[in-house]
């Protein structure tokens, strides 16, 4: 045997054991990014939920100040819409809206959902109690549906 053909023999077995631990690395690196990718994406659709329910939620106090309720027999009491397909990355939000108040105050609110409490300071406003739902699906998995719930009481 030449030593010209064993050091050529040994330089082909390195390059296959460098190629074969590119390649792990490289594995390693795009199972990494895509992990990376997923997560951002969770994060980002969790992180609008949010938001849309805060708007939801200062949309419904505007929607009640705005409502004359003297005038109508009914109150406010839900506001609903949707932002997109939720089967294609878009939200549902539901807004529910609860009165708390003096019974004078709430009287023409028929059908709503009403907290009369005896002890209420005749000073205090007119409070409402607002739970904002926002309903939407993983991006990667469609047959998982996620929730954000807020609720907020605010003085009217």
């Amino acid at each position: 045997m030449n030593i010209h053909t064993m050091r050529s023999g040994f330089s082909m077995i390195t390059a296959i054991f460098v190629m074969v631990i590119m390649a792990s690395v490289g594995a390693f690196v795009m199972n990494l990014s895509g992990k990376i990718v997923k997560t951002t994406t969770a994060q980002y659709q969790h992180e609008q939920a949010i938001l849309y329910a805060k708007s939801y939620t200062e949309f419904a106090v505007m929607a009640v100040t705005a409502h004359d309720r003297n005038a109508s027999a009914n109150c406010v009491e839900t506001i609903k819409g949707s932002i997109g397909d939720i089967d294609n990355g878009g939200y549902t939000i539901r807004t529910h809206i609860a009165y708390i108040g003096l019974p004078a105050e709430i009287a023409n609110c028929s059908g709503t959902r009403r907290l009369n409490a005896a002890a209420i300071d005749p000073n205090t406003p007119l409070s409402i109690i607002i739970d904002a739902y926002v309903d939407y699906k993983d991006l990667d998995n469609t047959t998982q549906t996620f929730t954000v719930h807020r609720r907020t009481i605010q003085k009217i």
